[in-house]
């Protein structure tokens, strides 16, 4: 690990100030992925600014503006403290699902609502810094193009790279449409619906997401919604225990009888962002609950996707997923 500084912030405004004043500083929070990546030399700030204790981690009732009704989690909050919240586990068991299959117990307690939907990919070629890679080093090749892309990406890839987003908490997040507010540099508050936080990788690879050097993460907010009896998050790895996504679905419905009202999918491990498996929804919308349309919207989804040479499986994977994701989430999670 190479020297930086260390400066334990004392609150939001002066944490936010040194990283605008430092384009090669970086906050830390919980630390999980970011210290992972400067003991491999893959990142290598030479400034940590510790934003651990500025709180930001409540979860409360949104009581006001576009998504009242809803529930605000802190950037700062633990995943941990997301995943067994009671207004988490009763509006939205989905979010508790994906957080419970996306690390151990340990790296919960650790890792934080705003730090997961930052961390980088696991593509192995970024970490192993011998090897060519786009996002680690732009302009040097992508390794894993021509190389073993077996976990890589089927949707959304360029040239530049083939790598994709790990975070589950990411992908339940995108089925629930979730929100995302910042603080920037000159106090002011945005926020930035998820599905233009992340971006594709394009001829720039190294820019996981559009948010700004200097602007930090101090809620997300999940509008209403009427998908609680009927979501479920389904998570294909190769082994049970933390362990990445091959294939992973967040699937909601809301149904009147068997009609169903509206549809949310959204797919882990096949794009550089949480992929929105927008067509699949719209075909949903209006038809009766059933397993034959469960696989006719999969199949329109699948038919867009581009594998590489190792990692065609994924396509009818991603089928069989969506299809047993629907049917779990219409059961309410039950076989």
């Amino acid at each position: 690990m190479r020297p930086f500084a260390y400066t334990r912030a004392k609150d939001a405004a002066s944490a936010i100030k040194l990283l605008t004043e430092n384009p090669n500083a970086k906050f830390l929070a919980g630390g999980t992925n970011l210290l992972d990546l400067m003991k491999e030399d893959v990142e290598r700030p030479n400034a940590l600014i510790d934003i651990s204790g500025l709180g930001l981690s409540e979860i409360k009732t949104i009581t006001t503006g576009a998504n009242q009704g809803g529930i605000s989690l802190g950037g700062l909050g633990k995943n941990t403290e997301a995943a067994n919240h009671p207004l988490v586990r009763q509006q939205y068991p989905l979010l508790t699902q994906a957080i419970l299959a996306g690390a151990s117990g340990q790296i919960r307690n650790m890792a934080t609502n705003g730090g997961n939907l930052l961390q980088r990919t696991r593509c192995p070629y970024f970490y192993e810094v011998s090897m060519p890679c786009n996002k680690r080093v732009p302009g040097s090749g992508c390794g894993a193009r021509e190389g073993i892309n077996r976990m890589h990406a089927i949707f959304g890839w360029s040239e530049q790279c083939v790598a994709v987003f790990p975070s589950d908490l990411a992908v339940a997040l995108a089925a629930l449409d979730a929100v995302i507010t910042v603080r920037s540099a000159n106090g002011q508050q945005r926020s930035i619906p998820i599905a233009e936080f992340y971006r594709l990788p394009g001829d720039e690879p190294q820019k996981d997401t559009n948010l700004p050097h200097g602007e930090l993460i101090t809620a997300i907010e999940l509008p209403k919604n009427r998908f609680a009896e009927k979501s479920y998050y389904l998570k294909v790895r190769d082994r049970s225990s933390y362990a990445f996504a091959l294939v992973s679905v967040a699937a909601a419905l809301e149904t009147e009888g068997n009609t169903i009202k509206q549809a949310r999918i959204a797919l882990g491990g096949v794009a550089h962002k949480p992929w929105r498996a927008l067509k699949a929804e719209q075909m949903l919308v209006g038809k009766e609950a059933t397993e034959a349309n469960f696989k006719l919207a999969a199949s329109a989804e699948m038919a867009d996707a581009k594998p590489l040479a190792h990692n065609a499986f994924k396509v009818e994977l991603g089928n069989r997923s969506i299809v047993l994701a629907l049917q779990m989430a219409l059961n309410g999670g039950k076989v």
